[in-house]
């Protein structure tokens, strides 16, 4: 078996004291002074995050986008240069092979950013579904380290590394930029809930611009931050996990993030049939929050009960929210009992806690 890769930033993690954990074959910092600790940081502060495990795959050329509306559920040639999309990449049947940021950079280039334990998929199926058109494949997750600073401070604490005005940088955009004198492309995108940005590095690059936010953050209390908070800051967001809320095996529609599938894009993309069903016809099972004021939490792979303790779903993600101060849960559970509100149950370990279904998302921030 061989080693789990390590990121340009391994030394700065390890001279932080970072707990490490494996993760899609890397070797990633999963926290450095707690859990709760990071977490709130993001949300009351901000965060730095190492997301270089995450793939990166450059689409070029004459038919870049007319070739993206065929592989991707997106309208990928609607997207103008400098801005971004959330999207997906689903197989003939409607199931998500995995959710995606697509950049457009130019006229005739995209960069797909894909989830780490499903670049290697995602990468291989572009390239096969690019087959007849007039544009280039290039996996360039090698050419990129990648920075996240996320929190109500990231403007504060990035804007004197660059000369980029951040205030007309919007959401879900994407420049050319410099921050602390190195090449980026700097991206108002992320993954917590806050406002923040990610920064796509030389990898040889990274620790100065890693060292550059660490020294302007510190008056505006900005944290490392590792994986295990950010599960819980997507999990509060109501932001899905592929494995967990999306997979070969639900559609977009089931996840309720339909929204993201453009039916009425001009010509034929791969699973187009498939959803066309699927938006016609309501899902047996749909996503909902649940919530506690029990103490012990639901988790992954719990059953979902009725009143009467009847099987009627299971939970995709769970854990104490640090910001609501109690468990919270996202489950599939039968329609007619998806109604806020409504009052469940979760078998955890033998014991039936109490829940009730709430809206998505747990939390949002103040815009």
């Amino acid at each position: 078996m061989s080693s789990p890769r390590q990121t340009p930033l391994h030394r700065v993690h390890e001279a932080l004291g970072a707990t490490f954990t494996e993760f899609a074959g890397w070797r990633m910092p999963l926290r450095y002074s707690g859990d709760t600790a990071e977490h709130n940081a993001v949300r009351n502060s901000a965060g730095l995050f190492d997301l270089t495990h995450m793939g990166e795959i450059r689409i070029s050329g004459p038919q870049a986008a007319e070739a993206l509306d065929y592989a991707l559920v997106a309208n990928a040639s609607a997207i103008k240069p400098g801005r971004a999309r959330y999207t997906m990449i689903c197989n003939a049947t409607g199931g998500v092979l995995d959710d995606l940021i697509v950049y457009r950079l130019g006229e005739q280039e995209f960069l797909v950013v894909a989830n780490a334990a499903n670049a290697a998929v995602v990468s291989a199926e572009l390239a096969e579904r690019l087959g007849g058109f007039d544009a280039e494949h290039q996996d360039v997750s090698d050419d990129y380290a990648l920075i996240a600073v996320q929190g109500p401070n990231a403007v504060a604490i990035l804007a004197p590394l660059t000369d980029t005005d951040l205030a007309e940088v919007k959401y879900y955009a994407g420049y050319r930029s410099q921050v602390a004198g190195k090449d980026v492309l700097l991206a108002r995108t992320g993954y917590t809930g806050e406002d923040g940005f990610e920064l796509f590095t030389a990898p040889g690059d990274a620790e100065a611009v890693w060292q550059a936010l660490t020294e302007s953050g510190a008056q505006h209390g900005l944290q490392p931050a590792g994986l295990s908070c950010r599960d819980t800051l997507r999990l509060e967001a109501g932001m899905p996990l592929y494995g967990n809320e999306l997979s070969a095996d639900l559609t977009p529609f089931q996840a309720s993030l339909g929204r993201v599938v453009k039916l009425d894009k001009p010509g034929d993309f791969v699973g187009k049939d498939a959803l066309a069903a699927a938006a016609e016809k309501p899902t047996e099972r749909t996503l909902v929050g649940l919530s506690t004021d029990q103490r012990r939490a639901p988790r992954h792979g719990y059953r979902v009960l009725d009143a009467d303790g009847a099987e009627i779903g299971v939970v995709t993600s769970g854990a104490p929210s640090p910001t609501l101060g109690h468990p919270i849960g996202m489950a599939y559970v039968d329609r007619d009992h998806s109604e806020p509100g409504t009052q469940l149950q979760v078998d955890i370990r033998g014991n039936n806690v109490a829940v009730q279904v709430v809206e998505l998302p747990f939390y949002r921030r103040n815009a």
